[in-house]
């Protein structure tokens, strides 16, 4: 019979295994701290989203506290970056030496393409061709950059969009890679321009990618269902299922229940990762990203915090309930409220939108967030911090931030 975990247990392992509880407690963080925070994260998604601050950014600053987003930087580029960029759970950033494992994901991206005899691919082979040499004439470059190019050219010229669309197209079968970003435009380069020959000689099988990646999502959960461990690098269930079996064997995965994770309110089978901590309680006061690993699953914040959470971006303003980048709130191990943030850069103001709490949320939460929101300006580098009266929190903010 599988063990037991509760719920309220269950959230502190899924907190804990994200790196929550174990911010710096003097310095500020640095290179070192980033790129052991991307480890145990296994991802970091990219969104172009800036009204706050892009989302890669925000899961550190939640773990870790105020922090230089140059040291984060410093991890993507230069000589010897530590991380690259692929499709993983969508744009995301990944710790270098796991490219190799996405190269199953290359190949069905190839395969689909040959297969379909109306994709874009068919028609534009002299324009891939020609993107490749360009590249290895050149060395790595934008977008924009090779647009540019061709509009100088003789000969064949083609459009931005099909640029884009092209260099998109040989990132996705893996003939190009992303060589960093410039503005936040990725820099596209040739896979030996770019990465070790050691990298590039690595070739692990759809098998062994799929355990490998099952592992680390595993790991990074702390305790999860299969749907919950396959969507973190979207695999698909029965190839996530056999990568479990295998690890359930090895006993790295321990087969849980947890009380309400199930249907119609029963128990619901887990796995527990045999190094995920078990704390008794954990005391965090963040904000996250719409974008973090916390969240991004819906489903998965509903079973864990009872958290209703849409990101209204999509949605028409007349609709929107809590706000267009509205941020949920973390305070101890519980998700008690929503701010929607922008940044006034012009006028130096950290804008607080509206602000709202969930049933239940602790009388403290204003407070706790005020000081959030404090270290987020300091963040930022803004000198003030407005708030709009909006929301069930707004006034109770507002006080706490005079």
């Amino acid at each position: 019979m599988a063990q037991s975990v509760s719920p309220a247990l269950a959230r502190r392992v899924a907190l804990a295994a994200q790196g929550f509880g174990s911010r710096p407690v003097k310095a500020a963080p640095g290179v070192r701290q980033l790129g052991a925070m991307v480890d145990r994260l296994g991802l970091l998604q990219i969104d172009s989203v800036n009204v706050f601050e892009r989302s890669h950014y925000l899961p550190a600053f939640s773990r870790l506290g105020v922090y230089d987003k140059v040291q984060l930087n410093r991890l993507t580029t230069g000589a010897t970056p530590r991380l690259t960029e692929y499709w993983a759970h969508e744009a995301s950033y990944l710790p270098l030496e796991a490219w190799p494992l996405f190269q199953w994901r290359m190949q069905d991206y190839r395969e689909r393409s040959a297969r379909a005899t109306d994709d874009w691919s068919h028609a534009n082979r002299p324009l891939l061709s020609w993107l490749l040499a360009e590249l290895a004439e050149k060395g790595p470059m934008r977008a924009s950059d090779v647009e540019h190019d061709a509009t100088r050219r003789s000969g064949p010229w083609w459009g931005w969009s099909d640029v884009k669309i092209g260099l998109e197209t040989l990132f996705r079968w893996g003939d190009v890679v992303a060589a960093g970003r410039t503005r936040f435009e990725r820099v596209y380069g040739l896979p030996e321009q770019v990465y070790s020959p050691s990298l590039l000689d690595r070739t692990v099988s759809r098998t062994d990618a799929h355990r490998e990646l099952v592992s680390r999502s595993a790991r990074a959960h702390g305790i999860g269902t299969a749907t919950d461990f396959a969507d973190y690098f979207r695999l698909k269930t029965p190839a996530t299922l056999a990568a479990i079996r295998d690890l359930e064997d090895s006993g790295e995965l321990l087969p849980v229940e947890v009380p309400g994770w199930g249907k119609n309110n029963t128990p619901g089978r887990a796995w527990l990762h045999r190094d995920a901590r078990l704390p008794r309680r954990m005391d965090v006061a963040a904000i996250l990203s719409p974008f973090d690993p916390i969240v991004w699953e819906r489903s998965r914040a509903l079973r864990l915090f009872e958290f209703h959470y849409r990101i209204e971006i999509y949605t028409p303003e007349p609709k929107r309930i809590f706000g267009y980048y509205s941020l949920p709130i973390l305070l101890g191990d519980t998700l008690v409220g929503r701010v929607d943030l922008k940044n006034d850069w012009q006028n130096s103001v950290l804008r607080v939108q509206s602000a709202w709490t969930e049933p239940g949320a602790p009388t403290d939460t204003a407070a706790r967030l005020a000081q959030v929101l404090r270290e987020a300006a300091r963040w930022q580098n803004l000198t003030d911090i407005v708030v709009a009266p909006r929301g069930t929190l707004s006034s109770a903010l507002g006080l706490e931030l005079r």
